[in-house]
């Protein structure tokens, strides 16, 4: 018996109404995550990541409409979920770190406070309680000094230690699926690596599920499970780490990979690729990637290519693999 998914996005379309027109960001996205899996989400700026996380939440920004498509979590479909079923939802069953962790801590309020607040809105529990877990929660995600960190402020802490409170943050009602939207972007390269790991520990101890977004193909070879790869508003291909990155199939992916540092290409010039994204202003009618594709077929400016099961674990939406099975 198949297990089912603990998230699937089914061919989600959304536009945005700008002044110029309608602006069509995303164009069939679909993703399947699996309890407990490390999904990676990847592709250029511009192709929809965000903005996919975002939609799982139903936290479109202003001018956003989802078009079409469903989101199913835990078997409901979430598109069809009122705002006061959503806010139970988010939080207590999915949360979100960001980039930034100031964006979302209040300068105003301590840590403290700020935890606690969350907890209160989800969980009934008592004063001394929810301090005792606040306490915990510091302590889950590693940080030093749990006591005197609650009673700071955000503007005391470093960039790696707000990161870590926002991730406490999230886990503060131990939800199902951790959405982590670029999380080590703004951090230097060490402590890039102890959040990374900090995020393998928490998915093993908490039985978290956790979707990565990120442009750093490098990240998601060293922490992920599975990856999908966004181009132009579209998946073009998904499966095992293994089998996405290192026996790559669309010709994006594999230009995404000759485009990304690499130790065994050390002092060489990084290949580019050619062309640019497509516009947002007009539906697509074709593959995305059709226009700079080196080995483009005439049907590829006219069909949008279905994904093709190459394997167990690699799908990829490409007319190359139209016909046989990918040796």
């Amino acid at each position: 018996m198949k297990l089912q998914p603990l998230l699937s996005v089914k061919e989600l379309h959304l536009h945005f109404n700008t002044y110029a027109g309608k602006a069509y960001v995303l164009n069939g996205v679909n993703l399947e995550i699996m309890n407990n899996d490390f999904m990676g989400l990847v592709g250029e700026t511009g192709c929809g990541k965000s903005l996919t996380s975002f939609s799982i939440l139903k936290l479109i920004p202003p001018g956003g409409e989802i078009i079409s498509g469903e989101i199913f979590f835990k078997g409901d479909n979430i598109l069809i979920k009122s705002e006061k079923e959503m806010r139970r939802i988010r939080g207590q069953q999915i949360s979100m770190v960001s980039q930034d962790p100031s964006a979302y801590l209040n300068p105003l309020f301590t840590i403290e406070q700020q935890i606690t607040m969350v907890i209160k809105q989800h969980q009934d529990l008592e004063k001394n309680a929810i301090t005792q877990k606040a306490h915990d929660l510091l302590q889950i995600v590693e940080l030093p000094n749990p006591g005197g960190i609650l009673k700071s402020y955000p503007h005391e802490l470093s960039g790696g230690m707000k990161q870590r409170v926002a991730i406490a943050l999230a886990l503060s009602c131990k939800p199902d699926l951790l959405i982590a939207d670029e999380p080590t972007t703004d951090l230097d390269v060490t402590i890039q690596a102890q959040i990374l790991d900090l995020l393998q520990k928490l998915r093993k101890r908490e039985q978290l599920t956790i979707l990565m977004v990120t442009h750093d193909l490098a990240v998601v070879a060293e922490t992920c499970k599975s990856v999908t790869v966004l181009y132009a508003g579209k998946d073009v291909e998904t499966g095992s780490v293994d089998k996405v990155l290192y026996e790559s199939k669309h010709p994006y992916t594999k230009a995404l990979l000759e485009a990304s540092p690499n130790p065994k290409t050390r002092g060489q010039k990084l290949s580019m690729i050619p062309g640019k994204l497509p516009s947002t202003s007009e539906r697509q009618f074709g593959c995305p990637f059709s226009s700079r594709c080196p080995k483009a077929m005439p049907i590829c400016n006219r069909v949008i290519p279905t994904m093709k099961q190459l394997d167990e674990d690699h799908k990829v939406a490409c007319f190359l693999y139209e016909d046989e099975r990918v040796r």
